[in-house]
């Protein structure tokens, strides 16, 4: 019989739930799981007037009104975005993760190791044979670089923030209303099928009413977020190869984790589609300084597209995207 004393200690339902889901034997139900998005837990977000952006094609998004968009009513902040990606957006991105933001200057979690300046080079190109490399790779930062020590951002720990990347949740930002956000800091992560995210909340950034993107591509994930602490209990959703997720408002602080990888159902990175021959040169960009189109349409080969298609069919990929500053800094050193 459970004592008086006991019964008042706290349970950490988050920890519960995570392994839970975490488990292989048994198989965790996913009864529980939101997997649609008629769930009763989920609200259509409601975006009036909606204008294209002509942008949005162009970094691989659908038009902005065949967007769907969801608020969890469980957690005010929390919005989903179902995959607005084309097959060829999903492949552009995908690719960038893997070829240019894990090269040097940017870090990496392979630096305690060894330095290597070009990790997808070294993985498929080099005589060496780097095969156990390939899966070495957890994490790469970009912009201001997360400190996984101290989890605090300086001025000196800081890199230039990908240009396309800055378009993309530009775009995202203002089709949800957020109009002064700006991305300042990235984290990539890099999970197999055996990867988990343990129970944390992000809260390094100055600002922290600042919205957090967090895009999503290749294999499939639950995902948990829960409240401010661990005993209140969290929210499993399924999310999969192209869903965005946005923690803003009072979500921006809750704990959030990743107990289980599962395979995709699908493989929408390899749909057939018509890419549409796109003038990138009719196209205003706020920060892209470099040809668009090239890069783009070079995923097109599915011969080149091997390698990167080998690693995400069994892979998962995600980016988060935050503001570090408050809105009247433009550098840590300024005084608030």
């Amino acid at each position: 019989m459970e004592s008086k004393e006991s019964a008042r200690i706290p349970r950490d339902v988050f920890m519960e739930t995570f392994k839970y889901f975490k488990s292989n034997k048994p198989k965790p139900s996913l009864d529980r799981v939101i997997t649609t998005d008629s769930d009763n837990r989920l609200l259509l977000f409601h975006r009036r007037d909606i204008i294209e952006d002509v942008r949005s094609k162009y970094l691989g998004l659908r038009s902005l009104k065949e967007w769907k968009a969801y608020s969890l009513k469980s957690n005010p902040g929390l919005i989903l975005i179902r995959n607005p990606f084309t097959s060829l957006g999903q492949r552009f991105w995908i690719r960038k993760c893997l070829e240019i933001y894990p090269k040097k200057p940017n870090r990496t979690n392979i630096d305690v190791e060894t330095h290597i300046d070009d990790w997808w080079s070294e993985c498929h190109y080099s005589e060496r044979n780097n095969s156990k490399l390939l899966k070495k790779l957890r994490w790469t930062t970009l912009g201001y670089h997360h400190n996984w020590d101290t989890k605090v951002y300086t001025e000196e720990n800081k890199g230039v923030f990908p240009s396309e990347l800055s378009e993309l949740a530009d775009i995202v930002a203002h089709y949800l209303g957020y109009e002064g956000f700006r991305a300042e800091a990235a984290i990539v992560n890099y999970y197999h099928m055996s990867s988990t995210l343990s129970a944390h909340t992000d809260h390094s950034e100055i600002n922290l009413e600042a919205p957090l993107f967090s895009f999503s591509v290749g294999q499939s994930s639950i995902f948990l977020i829960g409240g401010r602490d661990k005993f209140i209990n969290p929210i499993p959703i399924l999310l999969n190869s192209g869903d965005i997720v946005i923690m803003s408002k009072e979500a921006r602080l809750c704990y959030h984790a990743v107990p289980k990888i599962l395979p995709s159902p699908t493989t929408p990175w390899n749909y057939q589609e018509d890419s549409g021959g796109m003038d990138f040169s009719a196209v205003k960009f706020k920060f892209i300084d470099y040809d668009v189109s090239s890069d783009f349409h070079r995923n097109i080969d599915n011969v080149e597209w091997s390698h990167f298609n080998n690693y995400i069919c069994e892979s998962r990929i995600n980016i988060n995207v935050r503001q570090v500053l408050n809105e009247n800094q433009n550098s840590l050193n300024d005084v608030i």
